[in-house]
């Protein structure tokens, strides 16, 4: 999908949906976060019945 965007912007900017793009990017950044945040969570659950 980055290169999608790539592409898009240096060929012509309104070849980008940027709405669509804007939540390409909030997926990238929350991703991370909210996975760390499950695991930990799965972690302190289990650790409680283990």
């Amino acid at each position: 999908s980055g290169s999608i965007m790539g592409v898009g912007t240096v060929r012509r900017s309104s070849g980008v949906r940027w709405q669509i793009a804007r939540k390409i990017v909030v997926a990238w950044l929350l991703t991370i976060p909210v996975s760390a945040l499950a695991g930990a969570l799965a972690y302190a659950g289990l650790s409680l019945v283990v």
